[in-house]
């Protein structure tokens, strides 16, 4: 899936500090924006100004896993924003996590690497209920968890 050449070889270490979370979310925003399936999405439909964006992402991911203060944002917002252009699917819930995931497994090991993929399919989930379910099914009854 990701390209091994640029991937980092062992040995692995942990999501420990700002700096780390910073290198993990610039390489798997990489390939988010190149990917067939989620780079028409955050490219072309969200128009992500990058620049402005990475700082953002990182801030979220330290709050998460460092309780460190800065995120500001409301991604569930945002994502309906999107959606209301263009339509998720099941799929670009899917993409995002797999990618999430090789993204940790070939950069990075440890408990906060783990707490990570936790927390991110925990995103991916609720995200997907709240933005594809949910417009799909207004009563909440279909997949209801």
């Amino acid at each position: 899936m990701l390209d091994r050449q640029i991937a980092p070889t062992l040995p692995l270490h942990d999501l420990d500090d700002r700096d780390a979370v910073a290198e993990m979310v610039v390489r798997f925003y990489r390939y988010v924006a190149m990917d067939d399936i989620l780079g028409p999405m955050f490219n072309d439909v969200a128009k992500v100004d990058w620049a402005e964006h990475l700082p953002k992402l990182t801030a979220f991911w330290c709050r998460a896993l460092f309780s460190m203060p800065g995120y500001e944002g409301n991604p569930f917002r945002a994502h309906q924003l999107v959606h209301a252009q263009r339509a998720f699917t099941t799929a670009h819930f899917e993409r995002w996590l797999d990618i999430f995931h090789e993204t940790i497994d070939t950069g990075w090991a440890g408990t906060n690497a783990e707490k990570a993929k936790a927390l991110a399919n925990k995103v991916a989930r609720v995200h997907h209920q709240l933005v594809v379910v949910a417009a799909n099914d207004p009563t909440g009854t279909e997949n209801a968890t």
